[in-house]
């Protein structure tokens, strides 16, 4: 899901980068509200949490992967304005950190993944929630999926990539396949939170640190042992570059960590899950520090 330089027009870039400035800026000061000392914890867990599931692929048919974005999920556990600020620092670190996604490509990702999909996951589980719960949250994150691969193609296209209409209609089935296990997964995910803590979904401030702490390990286990089993066929936007013949431009800024790799480790596996232990932290903190300012600026 996650847009390379070099696939966008300049101008298509250059006015999403700068589009997205301001619509961050308005999440977050929307987050500051709703953000308080007992909610910081979560935040930082659940970036982790998410991170370490966009790590794992999973097969979705005809040689293409698709993995958890997780909007629709912070969305359901956070509220909207803190899902965007989680997800727009995961995509931060994973751009300047891992070089996943481009750099110039940022604004792009963004706004696809951590306005447009938050937004589109968390409709439906706002409307239909109280009445058809597990339906809803299943609706949010196919639709979170779904509206952030249509603005992805949307920006192929009107930055001159001219897609056979075979090919758009096979990829939009493949984004259809992944937004529909991001659903099976975002019901799974937010039954086991519920589970964990009753009062978690329904107040992100009320979250006994038993509930955060099994998420956290959660999240080491699914690093350290998903990285085995991951799908290592490519995405979506992968898949149709490759179809397409497109190439990502070199990147200007050196990722210490490209590929999700720790350098100096023996074996693919130790690489990768290093990576993921550095990222997890790495986010944990930027979303906990994140918080910790949203606390002082409300209660200023």
């Amino acid at each position: 899901m996650h847009i390379p330089d070099g696939f966008l027009s300049p101008a298509v870039w250059a006015t999403l980068d700068v589009a997205a400035l301001p619509a961050v800026g308005w999440v977050a000061r929307r987050a500051q509200k709703d953000t308080d000392e007992r909610s910081i914890p979560l935040m930082g867990v659940m970036g982790a949490f998410v991170f370490a599931a966009q790590m794992i692929n999973f097969p979705v048919g005809l040689g293409t992967s698709g993995h958890l974005v997780g909007g629709a999920l912070l969305a359901i556990v956070l509220g909207p304005a803190a899902a965007s600020v989680v997800l727009t620092a995961i995509l931060v670190i994973q751009a300047f950190v891992f070089q996943d996604g481009g750099i110039m490509a940022l604004g792009p990702n963004v706004f696809n993944m951590a306005i447009i999909g938050v937004l589109a996951g968390y409709l439906p589980y706002r409307l239909l929630g109280t009445r058809w719960r597990a339906g809803a949250i299943f609706l949010a994150g196919t639709a979170s999926v779904m509206a952030s691969a249509l603005m992805a193609l949307s920006q192929l296209l009107l930055s001159g990539v001219r897609m056979p209409g075979n090919l758009l209609w096979v990829s939009l089935g493949l984004f259809l396949a992944s937004g529909l296990i991001e659903g099976a997964i975002t019901v799974a995910a937010v039954r086991a939170i519920g589970r964990l803590n009753p009062n978690w979904v329904r107040d992100s401030r009320r979250v006994e640190s038993r509930a955060w702490i099994v998420l956290a390990s959660a999240a080491i286990v699914l690093v350290v042992a998903g990285v085995l089993i991951a799908s290592q066929a490519p995405d979506g936007i992968q898949q149709l570059a490759l179809k397409m013949g497109m190439q990502s431009v070199p990147a200007w800024v050196h990722a210490p960590l490209t590929d999700y790799a720790v350098p100096g480790l023996q074996s693919a596996w130790q690489r990768k899950a290093g990576a993921g232990l550095v990222g997890m932290f790495l986010i944990f903190v930027a979303c906990a520090l994140t918080g910790r300012l949203f606390s002082r600026q409300r209660s200023a």
